[in-house]
C-alpha cells in the first residue's frame, strides 16, 4: 500500500459536453483516461464521487488543491505542437475531406481542442531538402530585403495556419526562425559549418524588417501570427540543419534596439518572446528580460537539458512574474514513453508555464520529411503520423496525452496552486495540475505512473472533496460541477 502523500491537484469546474452516447448534456462529475496500453484513448472512465468513496483495497492517494482566490495562479493560453514543414506535408498528402476531418479533431472541442501552435519560419530540420529562407537571393546581399518571398512553402505553410485558425479562432500562433538568409550571417550560409555561424551586424536593420517582412506577408495571407522568437535554440550551433548562435547580450541588444522598434515602427502588435531554449540557462532569458522589458512579453523553454527542471520557470516567475512563460518544444518519437507529453505539459503548468507544445504535429511513417543530414532528427513523430501510400492517419500515443490537458483546461482558465505530486527515484509516482476555468468549472489532471490502479482523493481549500480510481500507466482527467 502506497502511503499518504499530498498532490498539487488543480480543478476546474467545467460543464463538460461528453462525447459518445451521452453527448450535449451536462453532468455534476465526469473521468476521461488514455493509458499506455492503449486500452484508453480519450476515453470516458470511471467519475469520481463526492466525498470520500470506496477504495476497494486500492492503493490510496491525497491531494490538496487551493481553489479560493489566493490559490490563484497563471492563466492557461492552450496547448499544441509545432506546425513544420514535414506537418504541412503530410497534411497535404491526404485528400481533401480527410484533411478537413483530421484538422477538426486537432482545432476544435470534437477533438483535443488545440489552441496554440507554433510553426517554423522557413527551414527547419523537418523540411524537405533543399534548406531555403524567406530572402535566399541567391546567397547575394539583399539589403532593401526587395527580394523577400514567401516562396511555395511559405505560402502553403501561411494557408495551414489559416485553416485552423478558421476552426479556432482563439488560436495563438508563435512563429520561430532556425536560421536567418545566408547573407546577413558571418560565414553566408544558411546550413554547412558552425564556423562562424552568427548574424553579421553589419546586416542588424535587414535581421529586423525580415520579420517585419514576414509578419506582412503571413498577415496578407490570412495567417495572423501573436507572436515571434527571433532564433529557435540560440545557443544550438549545428552544421547539418539550419542555426544560428546568437548570445544572451546580442539577442538583447537585437530585440532593444532593431526588432522591437522595427516591429513597432510598422504598427505590428506581435508578441516578442525570449529565448526559445533549454532550462539550464536561465540567466539568458534573464538578461534579455532586463534589458528589453519593454518588448518582451514571455520567454520560451525547451526541454531538452541534461538535467531539464521545470522548477527553474518558478524561479524565474519569482523574478519576474509580469512575464508569461511557455515551454514551446520537447520532443516525441517512438522511443520517448508513453507519458512524454503528459511530463512534458504538467510539470510547466506546474511552475507556471501558460502552455505547452510538442515537436511535432505530424510526420509520415518515417518520421518526416526532413533533411537528410545526421543531424535532423530521423526520429521525431508527430502527434499525428500519415500514411503517404495509403493516404491514412494514425494518432500517436502523445496526442491523446496532450489531450487530456487540451480537451479539458480551456483558454483562459486559471491554475490553482496545490500540494502532493510526487515522482520516486524509480520514476514512479503521481503528478497532478488542476484548474478553475471560465465557466467556473474545474478540472483536474492525474497522470499515474505505477504499474497498478490507485484510489485517489482531492481535497479543495473551498472545502469540497472528490475520490476515483485513477488507472495504471496513464493520464485520466477529472472534471466537476462543484
Amino acid at each position: 500500500m502506497i502511503g499518504f502523500v499530498l498532490i498539487t491537484a488543480l480543478v476546474i469546474d467545467i460543464s463538460v459536453a461528453v462525447a459518445g452516447p451521452v453527448a450535449d448534456t451536462y453532468i455534476q462529475a465526469a473521468a476521461f483516461c488514455s493509458s499506455s496500453d492503449a486500452k484508453y484513448k480519450l476515453s470516458q472512465f470511471d467519475p469520481p464521487v463526492k466525498g470520500s468513496g470506496t477504495p476497494n483495497g486500492m492503493s490510496l492517494w491525497q491531494l490538496q488543491v487551493d481553489d479560493t482566490t489566493s490559490g490563484y495562479k497563471q492563466k492557461v493560453t492552450g496547448f499544441g505542437a509545432a506546425v513544420t514543414d514535414a506537418t504541412v506535408a503530410v497534411l497535404n498528402r491526404l485528400a481533401s475531406d480527410k484533411k478537413q476531418n483530421l484538422l477538426k479533431q486537432l482545432m476544435t472541442s470534437d477533438g483535443v481542442n488545440f489552441s496554440l501552435m507554433r510553426h517554423t519560419v522557413a527551414s527547419s530540420d523537418l523540411s524537405s531538402d533543399p534548406v531555403y529562407t524567406y530572402d535566399d537571393n541567391g546567397g547575394n546581399v539583399d539589403a532593401s530585403i526587395s527580394s523577400f518571398n514567401l516562396g511555395g512553402s511559405g505560402r502553403t505553410m501561411a494557408a495551414t495556419l489559416k485553416s485552423m485558425r478558421a476552426l479556432n479562432p482563439g488560436l495563438t500562433i508563435l512563429g520561430s526562425t532556425w536560421s536567418p538568409p545566408g547573407w546577413m550571417k558571418l560565414n553566408k550560409l544558411v546550413t554547412g559549418t558552425t564556423v562562424n555561424n552568427n548574424l553579421n551586424l553589419s546586416y542588424v536593420k535587414q535581421y529586423a524588417q525580415y520579420f517585419v517582412k514576414y509578419l506582412q506577408a503571413y498577415e496578407q495571407s490570412g495567417a495572423h501570427i501573436d507572436a515571434i522568437t527571433i532564433q529557435n535554440e540560440p545557443l544550438n550551433s549545428k552544421a547539418g540543419f539550419p542555426t544560428m548562435y546568437i548570445s544572451a547580450s546580442q539577442a538583447a541588444n537585437l530585440i532593444q534596439q532593431n526588432i522591437g522598434p522595427a516591429l513597432k515602427n510598422a504598427s505590428l502588435a506581435t508578441q516578442i518572446w525570449a529565448y526559445d531554449h533549454n532550462t539550464d540557462e536561465p540567466d539568458y532569458p534573464d538578461t534579455i528580460v532586463n534589458a528589453a522589458p519593454r518588448y518582451v512579453q514571455a520567454t520560451a523553454w525547451h526541454c531538452y537539458a541534461a538535467n531539464n527542471k521545470w522548477s527553474v520557470l518558478t524561479d524565474f516567475h519569482n523574478k519576474h512574474p509580469g512575464i508569461q512563460q511557455y515551454m514551446t518544444e520537447c520532443w516525441t518519437s517512438p522511443y520517448t514513453g508513453w507519458s512524454q507529453a503528459a511530463d512534458f505539459t504538467m510539470g510547466p503548468l506546474q511552475n507556471w508555464a501558460s502552455g505547452s507544445m510538442a515537436w511535432t504535429l505530424g510526420s509520415d511513417t518515417n518520421y518526416g520529411p526532413h533533411l537528410a543530414d545526421s543531424d535532423a532528427c530521423g526520429s521525431c513523430r508527430g502527434l499525428f503520423v500519415v500514411d503517404t501510400s495509403a493516404g491514412t492517419y494514425d494518432f500517436a500515443i502523445d496526442y491523446y496525452m496532450m489531450g487530456q490537458f487540451s480537451k479539458f483546461i480551456p483558454k483562459g482558465a486559471t491554475i490553482l496552486a496545490g500540494t502532493g505530486s510526487w515522482t520516486y527515484d524509480d520514476g514512479t509516482g503521481l503528478q497532478s495540475v488542476a484548474s478553475v476555468n471560465p465557466d467556473g468549472c474545474k478540472t483536474v489532471v492525474i497522470t499515474n505512473k505505477f504499474q497498478n490502479d490507485v484510489y485517489v482523493t482531492v481535497n479543495f481549500k473551498s472545502g469540497s472533496q472528490w475520490s476515483g480510481r485513477v488507472y495504471k500507466e496513464s493520464v485520466v482527467t477529472w472534471t466537476l460541477l462543484g
